[in-house]
């Protein structure tokens, strides 16, 4: 499968965007998703993952975007999104979104776990 993520862009504080990972190749179905980012000077973080349907699209969420991040998947599109709403400047980063086929991991909170990698979509919070 090849993963692409869309949707970054600029964005005032308290502002919303809606990234989009879109699958080719394959059905996204078949894979659990994560949501990750990197900024400038730092490690790469998971924010959001979320397995399949057939595995009760089970959600994980980092702490630092609890209450404020939604991931979802959208099967009639092939597609998963995270929506990040009230947005802070620490939010800005890279973000990617990988994969791995449902079974083949033992966590979603290890980025080690996932497979498949897309390129990353650039997100600007300004304050």
């Amino acid at each position: 499968v090849q993963l692409q993520a869309s949707g970054g862009g600029w964005v005032q504080a308290g502002g919303s965007l809606r990234l989009s990972c879109e699958a080719s190749g394959s059905t996204l179905d078949d894979y659990a998703i994560g949501w990750f980012r990197q900024a400038p000077g730092k490690e790469r973080e998971e924010v959001a993952s979320i397995t399949t349907f057939a595995n009760g699209a089970e959600t994980y969420y980092a702490d630092s975007v609890t209450g404020r991040f939604t991931i979802s998947r959208d099967s009639t599109d092939n597609t998963v999104s995270l929506q990040m709403d009230r947005l802070r400047p620490e939010d800005t980063a890279l973000y990617y979104c990988a994969g791995v086929l449902e079974g083949d991991y033992n966590d979603l909170e290890t980025e080690g776990s996932f497979d498949y990698w897309g390129q990353g979509t650039l997100v600007t919070v300004s304050s």
